[in-house]
């Protein structure tokens, strides 16, 4: 019985859709984290004379622009500030997630590993 080996394949898998997930997940998750600051910092009444809270108002009104209005914004004064709850800062974290999740499932599953294929044949 003799063997022969016809032909022999190696085939690294593509990266590059991994490279894009780990993008896409950071840029969401960033944006995510800037809307999580901004809900908390309006829920404690954060001053927003300050930099850093300047900052992340200015950062996030963008994505919560547009769903605004559509609930108000419910308003609790204190003798030191003014708490503030946006619903359309929770809506613009729920609506981000979705995309995310949605752009995540639509790209293509990617493998760390190598295939091999390797034809063989048997001749008697």
């Amino acid at each position: 019985m003799k063997q022969i080996t016809k032909q022999t394949e190696m085939q690294n898998v593509s990266q590059e859709s991994s490279i894009i997930q780990r993008i896409i997940y950071v840029l969401f998750g960033i944006i995510e984290l800037v809307l999580a600051f901004r809900l908390i910092f309006k829920l404690m009444g954060a001053n927003a004379g300050n930099a850093f809270v300047h900052g992340i108002y200015n950062v996030s009104h963008p994505f919560v622009k547009i769903f605004e209005g559509i609930f108000s914004n419910a308003t609790v004064s204190g003798t030191e500030n003014i708490t503030i709850f946006e619903p359309g800062t929770l809506i613009a974290m729920l609506v981000i997630g979705i995309i995310a999740f949605i752009l995540m499932t639509l790209m293509p599953k990617s493998s760390d590993s190598s295939k091999k294929t390797e034809y063989t044949e048997h001749n008697e």
